[in-house]
């Protein structure tokens, strides 16, 4: 039986308020039943976040796996891998917005990097606010529920707004815990240009020094960075982002591991086998099989 993963654009969810290409949102026990395959691995084309205020469960989000309670917020970026493993029942809301989302309302959508959770690494994504912040978020989930079950004048300007204030309450909850990549000290800022190079570039750029020259500093100074801000080598940074796209895409079980090798611009597929397991324990196939269970 052929196995598939699915990936997702905004107009293929249900949701029972606004579904269209830039925009929905939904309760998160209506959108679980309207749409049962968000249990298997899956990506998405856009951004989305899920807020929890009841239930219980573990979310894996590329290949990392944290907590599903009461309290916790995810926010992801368009083209990370995850699935949700729910524990009875669960609720709470979940939003989804297109990368041109702002766009449209004259904000702009760059306005989400300015916000550490949109980042480039899991770990930074899931935040479990506290009780008077919860309240907050609520309510503001509320009134956007409201906004997209009428078609007020500026009816979407005012969701923006709304889900702007939701992006500005929980950094602000989040403020004691910043991380390198949202700091401002000049290192930092080095550090997060580097990794925003990596993420366009990986595929092809795989040495520090080419990335310190666009830089304009030595390869000595960025390996020294990276270690000051991010406690790893530069070339460590490169090459956990080449691991991650090789998981990413090793989930999709329609690609075959040759495939797979060249879209990563492996000179072959013996050699992107060794590379991933000596990184990983697993062979590409291994590391497939663990989730061909989690999928069917």
């Amino acid at each position: 039986m052929e196995k598939k993963y699915p990936s997702f654009d905004i107009c293929n969810l249900n949701a029972n308020r606004i579904s269209n290409d830039l925009f929905n949102v939904d309760r998160f026990h209506g959108y679980v039943n309207n749409n049962p395959h968000i249990r298997k691995m899956h990506k998405h084309s856009f951004y989305h976040m899920a807020y929890f205020t009841e239930g219980e469960g573990k979310h894996m989000l590329d290949f990392q796996t944290y907590p599903i309670r009461k309290g916790v917020i995810y926010f992801m970026r368009p083209g990370q891998v995850h699935n949700w493993s729910f524990e009875g029942k669960v609720d709470g809301y979940v939003l989804n917005f297109s990368d041109t989302f702002f766009d449209q309302l004259s904000i702009g959508s760059h306005i989400v990097d300015q916000f550490s959770f949109f980042g480039l690494f899991s770990d930074q994504q899931v935040f479990e606010l506290g009780d008077p912040c919860r309240g907050k978020v609520d309510r503001i989930f509320k009134h956007i529920l409201e906004e997209a079950e009428n078609n007020a004048k500026y009816n979407s300007l005012m969701i923006a707004s709304l889900v702007l204030q939701l992006f500005v309450l929980v950094a602000r909850e989040d403020a004691g815990g910043q991380t390198a990549l949202n700091r401002s000290n000049y290192n930092s800022v080095l550090v997060k240009k580097f990794a925003e190079l990596i993420e366009e570039q990986f595929r092809e750029i795989r040495l520090p020094k080419e990335y310190a020259s666009m830089l304009y500093i030595s390869s000595n100074h960025l390996n020294f960075i990276c270690r000051e801000q991010m406690k790893m080598s530069a070339g460590e940074m490169i090459r956990n982002r080449v691991i991650l796209e090789a998981k990413r895409m090793l989930v999709n079980f329609e690609l075959s591991i040759s495939s797979i090798a060249a879209e990563l611009n492996f000179f072959d597929t013996s050699y992107f086998v060794k590379f991933f397991k000596k990184y990983t324990s697993l062979t590409p196939e291994a590391f497939r099989k663990q989730y061909y269970q989690k999928t069917a």
